[in-house]
């Protein structure tokens, strides 16, 4: 299934994709993707539906019919740092020994066709592209061995970033991830049965139609069971928290001379069988 969030920004209602690419209401089956709503069982409730009797929105998505974050009620938006190595070795930084982990405030989150706003003082704001996780069913300590049966599904990840914030002066990398729109997600949750092989999906992110960003989830240091059950060690994961799996190489810092939004640009990204996100870069 591809799983949706549709309607105006604070007003989103659940949908799911149809085989001719509409959405189909969902909010008289459940209030939203999140929390219990995202488990296993609900998963497979949804898959049961007859699609078509679902009713059917108007407009087309991401087109005339805006579309949110594909996840609501966010609580956790974990982010996995330097886990492509050739995206590691562009930053001047070793292929870590074990994942590194930061955050991204879920106040960033947006849809994934929603403004990307450059934060008062930037200079430096980058682009990340990557694969998003979406856990189902909570857990800590969680097996490796057993790490996707928490999976609710997967999606486009935007890991807007400004690398002043992130990394000169004082402070943690989280300063310079969790700016207000720094994390467009979507446009689909998909299920990992519709997704299939997660390890060789092909991710790629241009601007103004310049492709930037091309690579393969195939080269990810650490892979996503892995990242699971990492994760799990030093945190409870509960529904509907997102982990972020890191990005190819092709970002902004890694240029000689880097390169960085400056407003007015378009961003356009996706992921093989994820759909694709486009964003116009703003001044805040």
């Amino acid at each position: 299934m591809k799983l949706v969030r549709f309607g105006p920004l604070g007003k989103e209602k659940p949908g799911l994709l149809d085989d001719n690419g509409r959405v189909r209401d969902l909010s008289s089956v459940i209030p939203d993707l999140s929390d219990e709503h995202l488990s296993l069982a609900s998963m497979k409730k949804l898959n049961a539906l007859d699609i078509n009797s679902l009713p059917l929105v108007d407009g087309v998505p991401q087109e005339d019919l805006r579309l949110g974050a594909c996840v609501a009620n966010v609580g956790k938006f974990i982010c996995i740092g330097l886990n492509y190595a050739d995206h590691a070795a562009e930053s001047g930084m070793p292929v870590p020994a074990e994942p590194v982990i930061f955050n991204k405030w879920t106040s960033a989150i947006v849809g994934p066709n929603d403004d990307v706003k450059i934060p008062k003082g930037s200079e430096k704001t980058d682009w990340e592209v990557e694969l998003g996780i979406v856990i189902g069913e909570g857990g800590s300590d969680i097996a490796e061995a057993d790490a996707m049966k928490h999976v609710a599904g997967f999606c486009v990840i935007n890991d807007v970033s400004e690398r002043a914030f992130q990394i000169e002066g004082t402070g943690t990398w989280d300063k310079g991830k969790g700016c207000d729109t720094f994390g467009p997600t979507g446009p689909w949750l998909v299920t990992p049965d519709e997704v299939g092989d997660f390890n060789d999906l092909g991710i790629w992110l241009e601007i103004d139609g310049k492709r930037y960003q091309n690579g393969s989830t195939s080269t990810m240091v650490f892979k996503v069971p892995h990242l699971i059950a990492y994760c799990s060690r030093y945190m409870s994961l509960q529904p509907g928290d997102i982990i972020s799996t890191g990005t190819p190489p092709g970002v902004g810092l890694g240029f000689n001379p880097p390169i960085y939004l400056k407003g007015g640009e378009e961003m356009k990204l996706g992921i093989d069988k994820l759909g694709v996100q486009c964003q116009r870069v703003v001044k805040a």
